[in-house]
């Protein structure tokens, strides 16, 4: 090689290197996976995707049509994260697999209602109605204390809000329970005099809970607030990120505007 190529070739590599250097950083977009439950809060969820998008966090959606398989999924660190449970649910989930899971922000509120094809009012209920409750521990609880704040039933003291169908103390119109997998009773309610259906899976089944329930609970100290969670002790900032995207005026405003009421801000 001559000395002038070689010349060349240095002042070449030398320039490439100064380009190189002046160019701006464009740094890398963050991503975090999200586990939630398909159709409403998936709804939801896509809206939170769009504004962590502008805070630059790319977020990951991941679909479940089982409760019981998401914090299974964040346990195994299959996920990120997960967005769709509130917080009786997530203790009982604790108590009986030992997750090491905790909420790190609060989403939204769907207050669980009663609903009923048969009946226009909790009154017109008949001796030995059939009521469908959630099998599974919280929700079923949380079943059992709307009618019981009904008067359907009275619940022994002390149970919280968590009892189970041995915690009733009186059952005066001698209600029958038929406890289903939550995600089955809008289409069991055909068959039963009412049902208490989770917002989520209400929606999913076409019913509205403005027209279709005889009984809703009261929004207002509600403690099933839904939220974000996360293993404990994870503090990554696109966790913070995705909670900051989610309690956005966005979002707030997404869920006044398509769910009119049934679906509200928690935070």
């Amino acid at each position: 090689m001559s000395v002038f190529t070689r010349r060349t070739l240095l002042a070449a590599v030398a320039l490439g290197a100064s380009l190189t250097a002046a160019l701006p950083v464009v740094a890398q977009q963050k991503s975090i996976k999200v586990g939630v439950m398909s159709g409403a809060e998936e709804e939801v969820a896509q809206v939170v995707k769009k504004v962590a998008a502008t805070k630059g966090l790319n977020v990951e959606l991941v679909p479940f049509s089982d409760y019981a398989l998401v914090n299974e999924a964040l346990e195994r660190k299959d996920l990120d994260a997960n967005a769709f449970q509130h917080k009786p649910y997530l203790d009982a989930q604790i108590a009986a697999r030992g997750y090491k899971i905790e909420p790190v922000g609060l989403t939204f509120v769907q207050p669980i209602g009663l609903y009923s094809t048969k009946v226009k009012s909790v009154a017109d209920l008949p001796k030995g109605a059939k009521i469908g409750i959630p099998n599974d521990p919280s929700n079923g609880g949380r079943a059992l204390n709307l009618l019981a704040a009904q008067g359907l039933i009275t619940i022994k003291e002390g149970k919280g809000l968590s009892p189970s169908l041995l915690d009733i103390a009186e059952n005066p119109k001698g209600v029958k329970f038929s406890e289903l997998d939550a995600a089955q009773l809008p289409r069991a309610l055909p068959d039963l005099d009412a049902a208490v259906i989770n917002t989520d899976h209400a929606l999913n089944g076409g019913l509205d809970i403005r027209k279709d329930t005889i009984a809703v609970e009261k929004r207002e100290g509600n403690p099933y607030a839904n939220f974000v969670a996360a293993r404990q002790g994870d503090t990554r900032p696109e966790i913070k990120t995705f909670v900051e995207a989610y309690q956005s005026p966005e979002v707030a405003k997404f869920l006044d505007e398509r769910f009119k009421g049934a679906i509200i801000p928690a935070w």
